[in-house]
């Protein structure tokens, strides 16, 4: 695991708990950017200013936990 995160970057649990259909491209591709696929699919990333503002654009769409 080359691509692992370092323990001391802080990181996220997103899961889409609703589904993107019915929503604007932009939604449904940030959706897409987040790595979320499917319904209750769950990712981590890492937390960051950028992803921050991906997750606030969907916040109606994702539930997200910090680890």
């Amino acid at each position: 695991m080359a691509n692992a995160a370092p323990s001391t970057e802080k990181t996220v649990r997103i899961t889409l708990v609703k589904s993107p259909i019915g929503y604007s491209k932009r939604h449904k591709a940030t959706v897409q950017a987040l790595g979320l696929r499917r319904m209750n699919q769950t990712v981590e990333q890492i937390d960051t200013p950028t992803l921050r503002g991906m997750l606030a654009k969907v916040a109606h769409l994702v539930e997200v936990e910090e680890i």
